[in-house]
This record gives C-alpha cells, sequence and structure tokens, in this order.
C-alpha cells in the first residue's frame, strides 16, 4: 500500500511537472525616429540579439522606427509613462527631463571623438546618469550621433556671417538654440518627423544634424549645402522606465546592462562608417559640402552664448569636460 501511494506521488508529480508552462517571453517595445539600419537600428538590433542570447529568451525587442510611436519627446513621455518600454533618443528633449544632461549639448565642448567618448564612458558622463532615476526614467547607457553639421537650400556656409537670416531647424534644446540665435540665425525647434517635409517646402531654410541622421532620413535630397562646421557633438541615450528597470532581478538587469555595452561599440562603429561613406553619397546627389570653414569665427560668434552656460552649468563644470585627455 505504501509503495502504491508512492507510486501515484510520483505520477502526480510528473504530471506537474509537465503541465507547468515554459517561462513566458517579454516582448519589449522600443522606439527611435532613424531608420532600421541607420546607427540607431544597428544600436537596437544588436542590443536585442544580446539580450535574446543573455536571457535564454525570457526578453526581446519589438522595433518601432522612423518615428512610428511618436517623436523624441513623446515617446520619452510614453516611457516614463510605462506605456513604451525603451526608446533610442538624442539628447535633444531629455534636457526637458533631466536639465543636468543640458552640459553635454554646449557648442565646441568636444575636440573631438575620442575626447567625447572618454567624458560619456568616464565619471563625468556616468555621474549624469545617475540623475535619471529621480525622473521616473534609467539610462541604460550614452549612445552616439555624432557631430552636428549644417545644411540648407540658400547658400554655402563657409563662416557665421553665412548664417545671420536663415531659419534654421534645431531640437527642442535651448542650449543648441541659444548658439544659432547668438550667430543671427533664426532657431526654429522642430519634431525630427517634420524637418523632412519642411525642408522639402521650404517652411525651413536648413537643419543641423550628424552625417549619420542626414544620411538616415535622407535630409541630403531636400538640402542643396553641407557644411562641415562640427558645432556640437550629439550624444544619445537608450532609456527605458524606472518601474521596468526596478521590476527586473539582478541578474536581467547586469544581462542588459552587458548588452548595452556591445551595442554601443556597433553604434560608434555605425556612425564611423557612416562619417567616411556619406560624403560620397551626398556628392552623388550633387550636395555641395564645404569641408573647410572658420572654426574660430564660430566659436567666436558663439561667445555670447557661454555667459549663460556658464551661469547655467558652472564655469569649472564646463572646464573640467574641456581638460579631459
Amino acid at each position: 500500500m505504501k509503495a502504491t501511494r508512492l507510486m501515484a506521488a510520483g505520477v502526480l508529480m510528473g504530471l506537474g511537472v509537465m503541465a507547468m508552462p515554459a517561462q513566458a517571453e517579454t516582448v519589449l517595445k522600443i522606439g527611435w525616429t532613424n531608420a532600421i539600419d541607420s546607427h540607431y537600428g544597428v544600436m537596437a538590433t544588436t542590443f536585442n540579439d544580446e539580450i535574446v542570447k543573455r536571457t535564454d529568451g525570457r526578453y526581446k525587442l519589438q522595433y518601432f522606427t522612423m518615428g512610428a510611436l511618436g517623436g523624441e519627446r513623446e515617446m520619452l513621455e510614453a516611457v516614463q509613462l510605462g506605456t513604451q518600454d525603451m526608446v533610442i533618443t538624442s539628447t535633444g528633449p531629455v534636457g526637458n527631463f533631466v536639465p543636468d544632461t543640458r552640459i553635454v549639448d554646449i557648442p565646441y565642448l568636444f575636440r573631438d571623438y575620442d575626447h567625447a567618448r572618454k567624458v560619456l564612458d568616464g565619471p563625468i558622463g556616468q555621474e549624469i546618469l545617475t540623475k535619471f532615476p529621480a525622473k521616473g526614467l534609467v539610462a541604460i547607457t550614452w549612445m552616439e550621433n555624432g557631430f552636428r553639421h549644417i545644411t540648407n537650400s540658400k547658400r554655402s556656409i563657409k563662416g557665421p556671417e553665412d548664417v545671420k537670416g536663415l531659419k534654421i531647424r534645431t531640437m527642442e534644446n535651448k542650449v543648441h538654440m541659444k548658439a544659432f540665435e547668438a550667430m543671427g540665425a533664426l532657431p526654429t525647434p522642430m519634431n525630427m518627423n517634420d524637418v523632412f517635409t519642411a525642408c522639402q517646402t521650404g517652411t525651413i531654410d536648413g537643419q543641423e544634424n550628424p552625417i549619420p541622421v542626414i544620411l538616415s532620413n535622407k535630409l541630403y535630397t531636400v538640402q542643396k549645402y553641407l557644411t562641415l562646421d562640427g558645432h556640437v557633438y550629439s550624444p544619445a541615450l537608450l532609456i527605458t522606465g524606472k518601474s521596468f528597470w526596478d521590476g527586473l532581478s539582478a541578474a536581467d538587469k547586469t544581462a542588459f546592462q552587458e548588452a548595452a555595452k556591445i551595442a554601443l561599440v556597433a553604434n560608434r562603429k555605425k556612425v564611423n562608417s557612416d562619417e567616411v561613406d556619406g560624403m560620397d553619397i551626398m556628392r552623388k546627389e550633387g550636395v555641395e559640402i564645404v569641408t573647410s570653414v572658420d572654426n574660430a569665427a564660430f566659436q567666436k560668434a558663439v561667445a555670447s552664448a557661454y555667459v549663460d552656460y556658464n551661469k547655467e552649468f558652472g564655469e569649472a563644470n564646463i572646464k573640467k569636460i574641456m581638460d579631459v585627455k
């Protein structure tokens, strides 16, 4: 009798194990404003592959490209509310949520890519990321857009005097707007989703973006002139909601962070290749490219804006970034 009871218990336990469902796959909605084959898309697809591998398929991403879920500001709000899981965004609208990020948008703050990457990967950049949770957001990693350049449909720009009077689309970022105001331009903040049409119809004369963004949005087809002035280094961020992040196990948080590190390498590699290939693509489309500009004159033109930057961010904090070797 005892053996029979034990056998029955074993059968029931076996049935119980068989009846247990496999752990559910969680699909995370991630959105951005560029194409799937852009530097953002390379980041997202690499990130997804690494997450799937590191969590045994328990998490995967669902992509929403070209602003399908809205502009960057709208997507940030959705992530904050928990109606969207993740967003890849430029720093443009992020300062409206986490003001500390605005310091990295100051014109002529970074000497080159090596300098910018050392700052963001180092103590200064990582300290800024700690400011996000208080705003209901978690910045998993810095990313990259590249150095920003000016395009327009009116004239070749070789110095700041050529910018005067031009209606230039900027991000929804007062740091950038102050710089263009100082140059005598008419800065026009606009959702990235609307920029192509605005250039095409002449609502704006020009815009400013890194080469990878100009390429992925095909802005070179509606702009005749490109000036490689590199006035601002433009970082990007991979952001999720604090409530989602807090619900992850310690092991899964580590998996997401490690996946992001690998994806960041892919993102920066794509930016590097776009910088090289982009010139040939645009020249073939008939874009006139100014490669030599009066950088000293541009820096002098925005000097008045530094009075406000020093007040807002602290002159010592700006110098600390500039001094990173």
